[in-house]
């Protein structure tokens, strides 16, 4: 049975702390070091119903993609949503881990899982680490299609393998267009747009896309464009992130109970179609 600093000390040399972003709030939030760990869940965020369920697990470390506190705070009061979150977990005993642009980034990371969730072959990554002299870490992924699909196509597979979410897959794109090489990046990639233009793409799949970069990015180029949920372009990662602490366990012969949280908490819980027959006030239909 490891202590929680036997097992933090694996899940940094999976995710190096020094790799993360300098804004970023990565690490352990809260847990005793020499506290035994036997159960560790992983979720993407670290809110009320995830921590709800590591404690009816019985986990005793939770791993998480989102930071529990990426802005300072002045409290921990338990009568704040954090607060509340901090409580309970130091009431149960159970330790808080976060890896965030540190995972982005990592060899396999957030966009591998993506990649592989979607059934696509990473070539290489989408802004590569300059620190990586193997070229295999960095930010997103370019990929290809083990075959040639229309965009619809392409589009109805990533709706398909991703969690569902109210909003599905949003898609800006001709649907006929053949799709061949993506571009792929859990979690908000309206930033990488020079990168991906850059690569001459047929797609790019990512997520938070914004109106006004999204509009240019098609007028500037005929690359398609694949809008998924934050939460579901991440939460693959979970299971390869689980994966990972499995092989090290079975390694080090710690027998861990490693488990992956199914709780979907993408923030929006319905989608309402627009009417075909709808039009802007004053607007001919």
């Amino acid at each position: 049975m490891p202590r929680l600093s036997e097992v933090i000390a694996a899940l940094e040399n999976l995710w190096p702390a020094e790799r993360a972003e300098s804004w970023d709030a990565v690490g352990t939030v809260v847990g005793d070091p020499e506290q035994p760990v036997t159960r560790v869940l992983f979720a993407v965020d670290p809110v009320r119903a995830i921590v709800d369920e590591a404690v009816e697990l019985g986990a005793d470390l939770l791993v998480t993609h989102h930071p529990l506190y990426l802005r300072g705070t002045t409290t921990v009061a338990a009568s704040t949503f954090k607060g509340h979150v901090v409580h309970t977990l130091i009431k149960n005993d159970i330790a808080l881990h976060v890896a965030h642009t540190n995972a982005d980034t990592a060899d396999p990371g957030v966009s591998d899982a993506l990649a592989g969730a979607l059934d696509l072959r990473v070539v290489r990554p989408l802004v590569p680490d300059p620190t990586d002299p193997a070229g295999r870490r960095g930010l997103g992924r370019i990929c290809e299609l083990d075959h040639p699909l229309p965009l619809r196509e392409f589009a109805a597979r990533a709706a398909e393998r991703l969690p569902a979410t109210a909003q599905g897959i949003r898609v800006a794109g001709d649907p006929d267009a053949v799709v061949r090489t993506v571009a792929v990046s859990g979690g908000s990639g309206d930033s990488l747009f020079d990168q991906v233009r850059a690569a001459g793409v047929d797609a790019f799949l990512t997520a938070d896309l914004r109106h006004h970069p999204a509009s240019e990015a098609v007028h500037h180029s005929p690359l398609a464009l694949l809008d998924a949920a934050h939460w579901a372009t991440e939460w693959p990662w979970c299971e390869l992130a689980a994966a990972q602490l499995d092989e090290i366990s079975d390694r080090e012969g710690w027998d861990l109970r490693v488990h992956v949280s199914a709780t979907v908490t993408d923030p929006w819980t319905a989608h309402a179609a627009s009417s075909p027959t709808a039009s802007p006030m004053g607007a001919p239909n």
